[in-house]
């Protein structure tokens, strides 16, 4: 298994840390096109509560970001300008050409991640992306979360699998690195399931994937199924159960930038082992050294 650490150390020669960046935009499923309020998971902050406010400039969130890392990173540490924040995409081409070459001239950042949707790449979108990769490596990260379609519309995904497999090609075809963001514990998927999602993604062609369990935060559709006992959480062991089968589906060249995920504490609900970071961390250490 290839980790984003030992990924990152042998390509820029120095770990790296992620600026997380919060542009003026939205996202198909809240302002009407595709649906309103988000995925059933997805809070307020589309996933940016880590980031800072758009009302910054891009530079002054990357200080900002920078700043709260200082005293916790190396000082030869590397960063990467992390546009995370709903859709970064889902915007004019001429917005995001001039967010992402901002951030390029960071004297800091050495390159670029950018989260997004697959339906949210048209060509003027995948031109300013070719562009850019040019000028600093550019990490493309889609959210994906399910192959299996009944899934994806039970928490209104708003797209099809097919436009993830058209969105991975239309990236590489433009030399783009794709990292695949999936969610295990979905209402209504099985473990066989979740093991097929990884495998999708990895025949589509993904350079990277994301797991994550499905935590329940404030404020969401899943909250109220949730607290009504229509759906429930993965214990821990029960997540990294099936993360570690998925793992035997997943070649050494497909770098693997996370294990799990962790939600705002102030908004998370469940499942309350993911609040102790340092738990899990040390957790994962233990169960899978000989992958690491």
């Amino acid at each position: 298994m290839i980790t984003a650490s030992r990924y990152f150390l042998g390509k820029f020669g120095h770990k790296m840390y992620k600026a997380a960046i919060s542009l003026d935009v939205t996202c198909p499923n809240r302002d009407g096109r595709k649906g309103t309020g988000g995925c059933a998971f997805c809070s307020a902050g589309g996933s940016g509560e880590f980031a800072s406010s758009s009302r910054l400039s891009v530079r002054e969130q990357i200080d900002d970001a920078i700043l709260k890392l200082s005293s916790k990173v190396p000082s030869d540490t590397g960063y990467i300008a992390y546009f995370q924040s709903f859709t970064s995409t889902y915007c004019d081409a001429g917005y995001l050409r001039q967010a992402l070459e901002e951030a390029a001239s960071h004297p800091k950042v050495e390159a670029i991640s950018i989260g997004t949707r697959p339906d949210c790449l048209p060509k003027d979108i995948l031109s300013v992306l070719s562009d850019v990769n040019e000028t600093i490596p550019l990490y493309v990260e889609l959210g994906l979360q399910t192959s299996d379609d009944a899934v994806a519309a039970s928490f209104g995904r708003g797209y099809e699998t097919s436009c993830y497999d058209e969105a991975v090609k239309a990236l590489k075809d433009c030399g783009i690195n794709v990292i695949t963001h999936i969610i295990f514990g979905l209402p209504g998927e099985s473990v066989d399931g979740m093991i097929r999602s990884v495998k999708h993604a990895v025949d589509a062609g993904t350079d990277g994937l994301k797991f994550t369990c499905l935590y329940i935060l404030k404020g969401t559709r899943y909250e109220k199924l949730y607290s009504e006992g229509k759906i429930e959480v993965l214990e821990c062991e029960e997540y990294f159960d099936s993360v570690e089968k998925s793992l035997d589906e997943v070649p050494d060249h497909v770098v693997i930038h996370r294990l799990t995920g962790d939600g705002p504490k102030s908004l998370l609900m469940a499942p309350g082992w993911t609040a102790n970071k340092r738990q899990v961390i040390n957790y994962i250490n233990r169960r899978f050294k000989d992958r690491l």
